[in-house]
């Protein structure tokens, strides 16, 4: 049930994941979600703007009755907010809808300024613009918000739903409609397993081309909307929560969890977290937390500039804080609580964390073992270090000869062993071993963003 009313408790801060603004047409492989490249539109830029507006005017404007006292809301304190943006499978669309929706939340100020050690002040640029740093998630380094991309286990989860009969008998139903599109899709195929690239490029046609719009009967596009919501919710979400379609969410999972502890922690300063992705993690997030399952509305396709947002808030009971679930599906549409978790109330923080941490996980080793890689995104380096550490203690472990050889043999093996576990710690980011730049640390859940230089 969407909309419901709860009474107003002070709000401690949020973790905010918002999909990404419009931009130009986009093709994914219908079989395992490889994307194509595409670029951020101008409308894309007003819409995350207005979405970093509306969220300012919630959380960090005094006379709201959801405001963060503890946030510095004129000036930006990088202690106290963190931005993720994933890097990867849109190009750059998402990294840059990142930058508009933080310029309508952090706006210029004239108190953004410093005063030179010869006495001259200095505002920042165009009266004051601030510049909030955003951590680019690179499919390649880092799996957390990208999980489903080069995951073999999902692809074959895909292939058994386009082969299911309830897809099958959903293609069925909507042969006609599917060939009654054909005028309207400049060649691209038509079968049902394509739905959502028929679907996208309608959507991006009727925001961008008149001609288009004109021509498409008043009805189509809702129709292909409706097909693609039943498609997308079955590719990315399973019945178990820790089914393999849901995998877009389950690595999305463990910072949202480190985000609402560290909120609730008295002792951090954190109180804004927000996070940068497709519309593939809401699906997955949606069906883990039953908020689907509960609000039906919610399993299918989230518009530009939708926003989920966990506020982690004061108990009324003085007890432990709770959790909040509000969203907005996109610039028409306003923030509504919505209830989440089987529960019509909001859910105390330690049962939030202790029901969803079983079915999320952000490291490589689980992610390469969870979708059967052994090649891509760093597994066959984490296989390759396996390897020589497994040789290295058969080695160990071969019968007793001389004392001399044997010392021998127990260095050569110590050396290996060694530059096995180096090899290791240096991939995961435990250990950076070079000379010149040093790399930022990865901490479970951000970057130090700290480095030094060669001179």
């Amino acid at each position: 049930m969407a909309g419901v009313v709860r009474p107003d408790s002070k709000v401690l801060g949020v973790v905010v994941l918002v999909r990404h603004g419009d931009r130009s047409s986009f093709y994914q492989n219908a079989a395992d979600y490889t994307p194509a490249n595409t670029i951020i539109t101008p409308l894309g830029n007003v819409q995350e703007y207005l979405l970093g507006q509306n969220l300012r005017s919630i959380y960090l404007t005094s006379n709201s009755s959801s405001f963060i006292s503890t946030i510095n809301s004129d000036v930006v304190d990088h202690d106290q907010i963190l931005v993720r943006a994933d890097g990867g499978g849109e190009g750059g669309v998402i990294f840059n809808s990142a930058v508009s929706l933080l310029q309508g939340l952090f706006p210029p100020t004239l108190n953004y300024d410093m005063t030179l050690a010869n006495g001259t002040t200095i505002v920042g640029p165009m009266g004051g613009y601030q510049s909030v740093p955003i951590e680019s998630v690179e499919p390649d380094n880092d799996i957390s918000l990208e999980g489903w991309t080069d995951c073999n286990a999902f692809s074959k989860a895909t292939k058994a739903f386009y082969n299911s009969d309830v897809f099958k008998a959903k293609a069925s139903e909507n042969t006609d409609f599917l060939q009654s599109l054909r005028p309207y899709l400049d060649d691209r195929p038509i079968t049902f397993e394509n739905m959502w690239n028929i679907f996208d490029y309608m959507n991006v046609q009727s925001l961008h081309n008149k001609t288009f719009l004109d021509s498409l009967p008043p009805t189509y596009l809702a129709q292909a909307r409706h097909l693609a919501n039943f498609h997308q919710y079955g590719v990315f979400s399973s019945v178990q929560p820790n089914g393999i379609g849901n995998i877009a969410g389950q690595t999305t999972l463990p910072s949202i969890l480190e985000g609402v502890q560290r909120i609730g922690s008295s002792s951090d300063p954190l109180n804004f977290v927000y996070q940068a992705v497709s519309y593939k993690p809401f699906i997955s997030l949606f069906n883990i937390t039953q908020a689907a399952e509960m609000n039906p509305e919610l399993a299918g396709i989230v518009n530009y500039a939708a926003a989920m947002v966990f506020e982690v808030r004061e108990s009324d009971s003085g007890g432990e804080p709770v959790i909040r679930f509000n969203f907005k599906n996109g610039t028409e549409d306003s923030f509504r609580t919505y209830n989440f978790m089987s529960s019509t109330d909001d859910i105390p923080l330690s049962t939030f964390v202790n029901t969803l941490e079983p079915f999320g996980f952000d490291d490589l080793p689980t992610w390469c073992n969870v979708c059967g890689n052994t090649e891509d995104r760093g597994c066959a380096e984490l296989v390759a270090a396996a390897s020589r550490a497994s040789q290295a203690a058969r080695l160990e472990s071969k019968p007793a000869i001389s004392a001399v050889g044997a010392g021998f043999i127990g260095a050569g093996v110590t050396i290996v062993v060694l530059f096995a576990m180096l090899g290791v710690f240096t991939f995961l980011g435990l250990l950076t071993v070079g000379f010149g730049k040093r790399k930022a640390k990865r901490g479970k859940y951000g970057y130090d963003t700290d480095s030094t230089e060669k001179s």
